[in-house]
Protein backbone atom coordinates (compact mmCIF):
# COMPACT_ATOMS: atom_id res chain seq x y z
CA UNK A 1 0.00 0.00 0.00
CA UNK A 2 1.85 3.27 -1.09
CA UNK A 3 2.41 5.64 1.64
CA UNK A 4 0.61 8.61 0.15
CA UNK A 5 -2.72 6.98 1.13
CA UNK A 6 -2.13 6.20 4.92
CA UNK A 7 -3.64 8.83 7.84
CA UNK A 8 -1.35 9.07 10.74
CA UNK A 9 -3.88 9.41 13.90
CA UNK A 10 -2.13 10.19 17.78
CA UNK A 11 -4.86 9.07 19.97
CA UNK A 12 -4.96 11.63 22.83
CA UNK A 13 -7.97 11.56 24.43
CA UNK A 14 -7.06 10.25 27.93
CA UNK A 15 -8.11 11.53 31.07
CA UNK A 16 -4.22 10.94 32.23
CA UNK A 17 -4.79 9.84 35.87
CA UNK A 18 -2.25 7.83 36.90
CA UNK A 19 0.65 10.81 35.19
CA UNK A 20 -1.26 13.82 37.77
CA UNK A 21 -1.33 16.23 34.08
CA UNK A 22 -2.43 16.80 30.99
CA UNK A 23 0.28 14.19 29.79
CA UNK A 24 0.04 14.85 25.96
CA UNK A 25 2.07 18.04 26.99
CA UNK A 26 4.12 17.05 29.33
CA UNK A 27 8.15 17.94 28.26
CA UNK A 28 10.32 15.14 27.36
CA UNK A 29 14.23 16.24 27.95
CA UNK A 30 14.52 17.70 24.55
CA UNK A 31 12.10 19.92 25.85
CA UNK A 32 9.23 19.29 22.81
CA UNK A 33 6.03 17.86 24.84
CA UNK A 34 5.27 14.08 24.41
CA UNK A 35 2.21 15.01 21.63
CA UNK A 36 5.06 16.68 19.39
CA UNK A 37 6.98 13.56 19.71
CA UNK A 38 3.92 11.31 18.43
CA UNK A 39 3.92 13.19 15.57
CA UNK A 40 6.83 13.45 14.60
CA UNK A 41 7.29 9.71 14.33
CA UNK A 42 4.39 9.04 12.55
CA UNK A 43 5.09 12.15 10.10
CA UNK A 44 7.35 10.08 7.55
CA UNK A 45 5.22 7.35 7.71
CA UNK A 46 2.06 8.51 6.37
CA UNK A 47 0.96 11.65 4.13
CA UNK A 48 -1.24 13.57 7.14
CA UNK A 49 -1.60 13.20 10.72
CA UNK A 50 -4.03 14.31 13.08
CA UNK A 51 -4.85 14.27 16.78
CA UNK A 52 -7.79 12.22 18.49
CA UNK A 53 -9.63 13.27 20.99
CA UNK A 54 -8.39 17.11 22.00
CA UNK A 55 -9.54 20.14 21.69
CA UNK A 56 -8.76 21.61 18.03
CA UNK A 57 -7.96 17.84 17.01
CA UNK A 58 -10.94 15.13 15.61
CA UNK A 59 -13.76 14.93 18.48
CA UNK A 60 -13.76 11.55 19.75
CA UNK A 61 -17.13 9.96 17.39
CA UNK A 62 -19.49 8.99 18.40
CA UNK A 63 -19.12 11.05 21.28
CA UNK A 64 -16.79 12.63 24.08
CA UNK A 65 -14.56 10.42 26.08
CA UNK A 66 -15.16 7.23 24.24
CA UNK A 67 -11.78 6.54 25.28
CA UNK A 68 -9.22 5.19 22.53
CA UNK A 69 -11.87 3.48 20.19
CA UNK A 70 -13.54 7.04 20.16
CA UNK A 71 -10.66 8.62 18.65
CA UNK A 72 -9.79 5.71 16.06
CA UNK A 73 -13.47 5.49 14.88
CA UNK A 74 -12.96 9.77 14.20
CA UNK A 75 -9.95 8.94 12.16
CA UNK A 76 -11.20 6.21 10.42
CA UNK A 77 -14.47 8.16 9.15
CA UNK A 78 -11.66 10.80 9.03
CA UNK A 79 -9.56 8.35 6.30
CA UNK A 80 -12.91 7.57 4.50
CA UNK A 81 -14.13 10.85 3.52
CA UNK A 82 -10.71 12.06 2.45
CA UNK A 83 -9.60 9.20 0.11
CA UNK A 84 -7.34 7.74 2.62
CA UNK A 85 -6.71 3.65 2.72
CA UNK A 86 -6.30 3.39 6.22
CA UNK A 87 -4.56 5.13 9.64
CA UNK A 88 -1.61 4.37 11.59
CA UNK A 89 -2.37 5.18 15.26
CA UNK A 90 -0.22 5.30 18.26
CA UNK A 91 -0.68 6.71 21.46
CA UNK A 92 0.13 10.51 23.30
CA UNK A 93 2.39 8.56 25.38
CA UNK A 94 4.53 6.61 22.60
CA UNK A 95 7.44 9.49 21.99
CA UNK A 96 9.31 6.34 20.02
CA UNK A 97 7.51 5.05 16.80
CA UNK A 98 10.81 2.80 15.49
CA UNK A 99 11.39 3.01 11.26
CA UNK A 100 10.44 -0.55 10.81
CA UNK A 101 6.95 -0.49 12.66
CA UNK A 102 4.55 0.97 9.62
CA UNK A 103 6.17 -1.86 7.31
CA UNK A 104 5.01 -5.09 9.87
CA UNK A 105 1.76 -3.30 10.67
CA UNK A 106 0.24 -2.31 7.27
CA UNK A 107 -1.43 -4.92 5.49
CA UNK A 108 -4.49 -6.09 4.19
CA UNK A 109 -6.27 -6.53 7.47
CA UNK A 110 -5.73 -4.79 10.79
CA UNK A 111 -2.56 -5.33 13.05
CA UNK A 112 -1.59 -4.14 16.44
CA UNK A 113 2.28 -4.02 18.00
CA UNK A 114 2.41 -7.00 20.46
CA UNK A 115 1.30 -5.43 24.10
CA UNK A 116 0.82 -1.64 22.30
CA UNK A 117 -2.85 -1.88 21.45
CA UNK A 118 -2.55 1.55 20.49
CA UNK A 119 0.42 1.20 17.64
CA UNK A 120 -1.88 -0.48 15.14
CA UNK A 121 -2.75 -0.10 11.19
CA UNK A 122 -6.57 0.15 10.77
CA UNK A 123 -7.85 -0.30 7.19
CA UNK A 124 -10.14 2.50 6.86
CA UNK A 125 -13.31 0.30 5.71
CA UNK A 126 -13.18 -0.70 8.74
CA UNK A 127 -15.40 2.41 9.91
CA UNK A 128 -18.60 1.05 9.71
CA UNK A 129 -17.65 -2.25 11.53
CA UNK A 130 -16.35 -0.03 14.45
CA UNK A 131 -19.53 1.68 14.92
CA UNK A 132 -21.61 -0.85 15.28
CA UNK A 133 -19.48 -1.98 17.89
CA UNK A 134 -19.81 1.05 19.59
CA UNK A 135 -23.35 1.38 19.07
CA UNK A 136 -23.28 -1.73 21.75
CA UNK A 137 -23.79 -1.02 24.97
CA UNK A 138 -20.79 -1.02 27.51
CA UNK A 139 -18.45 -2.09 24.39
CA UNK A 140 -15.67 0.47 24.43
CA UNK A 141 -12.85 -2.26 24.88
CA UNK A 142 -10.03 -2.12 22.98
CA UNK A 143 -9.70 -6.08 23.23
CA UNK A 144 -13.64 -6.48 22.51
CA UNK A 145 -12.60 -4.34 19.45
CA UNK A 146 -9.38 -6.71 18.54
CA UNK A 147 -10.95 -9.76 19.18
CA UNK A 148 -14.51 -8.81 17.17
CA UNK A 149 -11.79 -8.20 14.09
CA UNK A 150 -9.38 -10.77 14.40
CA UNK A 151 -6.90 -8.47 14.22
CA UNK A 152 -2.74 -9.16 13.78
CA UNK A 153 -0.30 -9.39 16.43
CA UNK A 154 2.91 -8.16 15.24
CA UNK A 155 6.07 -9.25 17.10
CA UNK A 156 9.23 -7.69 16.12
CA UNK A 157 12.19 -9.34 18.36
CA UNK A 158 14.14 -7.23 20.71
CA UNK A 159 11.75 -4.07 20.28
CA UNK A 160 11.12 -2.63 23.17
CA UNK A 161 9.21 0.54 23.41
CA UNK A 162 9.08 3.16 26.36
CA UNK A 163 5.31 3.81 27.53
CA UNK A 164 5.04 7.19 29.67
CA UNK A 165 2.08 6.52 32.29
CA UNK A 166 3.83 8.63 35.43
CA UNK A 167 6.19 12.02 35.28
CA UNK A 168 8.97 9.54 36.60
CA UNK A 169 8.69 7.37 32.99
CA UNK A 170 9.91 10.73 31.49
CA UNK A 171 13.48 10.14 32.84
CA UNK A 172 16.27 8.76 31.33
CA UNK A 173 14.57 9.18 28.18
Amino acid sequence: MAAGRILGAVLAGGRSSRFGSDKALAQMPDGRTLIDHAMAGLAPHVAQVVICGRAGGLPDRPAPDMGPLGGLNAALHHALAHGFDGVLTTGCDMPLYPAELSAALIGEDAAILKGQQLLGWWPATLAPTLDAHLAEANNRSIHGWLDRIGARVVEIPGLVLPNINRPEDLEGL
